[in-house]
């Protein structure tokens, strides 16, 4: 972020102000102060506002019932979709079950909501207490999603400098979206990195191991579906050489499905069903559908994911190795970020690779011309803003009452909503270059490998 307000792409993005030991000390302290808006301020007043409206607060872990479902189905062959694990679950979630007679009571329920192979990825913690899983899984998160950096960079044929690379890693692991991810233990971090290491071997050639992995991703389907449906397309124009891919992902999906089917006969319309439940009682909108209506949103949505069939069938020869796709991948995940009927800030860290991308290209974006600087700096605000108001909040705190800064939750997500729209435009503004032949066909030789000084 700090070299997006700077506007230099590497090689000029590490020294950053000429020292880069600035750089590394300002993304820490941004990261800093968004971990303390999350647990000084954001926290506290959910802590308040739920006991002033009496809201249960149990363990709030979104892991837990995806591990007490899984629990129950490998040690006591229970049904994870049945009404009484629900209940089992909202007890654990909440604190107590959920009352409908209470108009203040959460409206999810906390159900089961995920494929049943999800099982087979949590069965080694069956065995273990869930106070132990949770903060095993937390530090899972903060290693799987620093490796995520490490192979978009990679898939990207990105090596910068090392203290461009802590910046980086900084400012992932001290953004937002990862906090709450972390916060709520949420699954969907660990499918963000299943999808950066099925690209990263995708670009390196291992076509079959990349369909295994993204298949892996599936965990969260909504997340998967758009790229699946890019890739596809991708693939099915040069099927020849890019098949490989394809039987990996559907031999993987036939393997999970049917080992799913085993376990739990008849898995399938369970999970549709509650999938179903889910939207009913959640809403299911997509951004699109929040900032228009369900109707007109579904509608644009339709349009948006058209548009980017358009785009993948104009990058359809790019090869694995090239930057065309890098933009092809970068674009497909921002797309999902608005078309999914759901809206979540964790889901964001999909945006990563766009955000190197756009980096990268920063000056190219810059020299277009009038309205490409005020885009530029309309993102640049847009994206930095949640670490502004954390820093101003930090501030406020020196000198003001607690209570009185937990006013402000709301400021740093004032921008959320728009995140993922401003680097959407940023990268069809690339995709124009794509199309009148003025983006670079592949990146100039990598950089040597470096690693990070102890």
């Amino acid at each position: 972020m700090w070299a997006l307000r700077r506007g230099l792409p590497e090689p000029y993005f590490a020294p950053l102000v000429k020292n880069p030991k600035i750089g590394v000390t300002l993304a820490l302290a941004l990261a800093a102060s968004m971990w303390f808006y999350v647990y000084a301020v954001l926290v506290p007043y959910q802590r308040a506002d739920a006991a002033a409206h009496d809201r249960p607060r149990g363990n709030l872990s979104d892991l837990y019932p995806r591990w007490l479902g899984t629990r129950e189905l490998l040690l006591h062959h229970r049904d994870p979709y049945s009404r009484e694990i629900t209940r089992q679950i909202q007890i654990g979630y909440y604190g107590r079950e959920l009352d409908p007679a209470r108009p203040n009571d959460p409206k999810d329920q906390q159900g089961f909501v995920y494929p049943v192979y999800v099982a087979f990825l949590l069965a080694p913690t069956v065995y273990f207490p869930f106070d132990f899983v949770r903060i095993a899984f937390q530090c899972g998160l903060v290693l799987i999603t620093a490796a995520s950096v490490c192979l978009w960079l990679r898939a990207s044929r990105w090596r910068p400098e090392n203290s461009t690379l802590l910046i980086i890693l900084l400012l992932t692991l001290g953004c937002f979206p990862f906090a709450q991810g972390f916060k709520l233990q949420q699954l969907s971090l660990v499918a963000a990195a299943l999808l950066a290491l099925a690209v990263a071997v995708l670009v390196k050639g291992h076509f079959f191991f990349s369909g295994v992995v993204l298949s892996l991703a599936t965990i969260k389907p909504q997340l998967v579906l758009p790229l699946f449906a890019c890739l596809l397309l991708w693939t099915l124009t040069e099927l020849k050489t890019r098949q490989r891919f394809l039987w990996g992902f559907g031999l993987s999906m036939v393997v999970l499905a049917g080992t799913g089917e085993i376990v739990l006969p008849g898995w399938i319309g369970e999970f549709r069903a509650a999938a179903s439940d889910y939207r009913r009682y959640t809403g299911g909108q997509s951004l699109l559908d929040s900032l228009l209506s369900p109707g007109v949103g579904r509608m644009v949505s339709l349009l948006v994911l058209l548009s980017l069939m358009i785009a993948v069938w104009r990058l359809r020869h790019a090869s694995v190795d090239s930057e065309r796709f890098s933009l092809l991948v970068a674009t497909a995940l921002a797309t999902t970020l608005i078309v999914i009927p759901m809206f979540a800030p964790y889901n964001q860290l999909l945006l990563l690779p766009a955000i190197l991308l756009i980096v990268r290209r920063w000056r190219e974006l810059w020299s277009k011309g009038r309205w490409s600087r005020v885009g530029c700096c309309l993102t640049v605000a847009i994206v930095g803003w949640p670490w502004l108001a954390s820093v101003c909040l930090l501030i406020a705190s020196l000198a003001l009452p607690s209570g009185t800064v937990q006013k402000g939750w709301a400021i740093p997500l004032y921008t959320s909503l728009a995140i993922p729209f401003v680097l959407l435009i940023q990268l069809v503004s690339l995709l124009t270059e794509v199309w009148s032949e003025r983006f670079a066909e592949t990146v100039d030789g990598p950089a040597p490998t470096r690693t990070i000084s102890a």
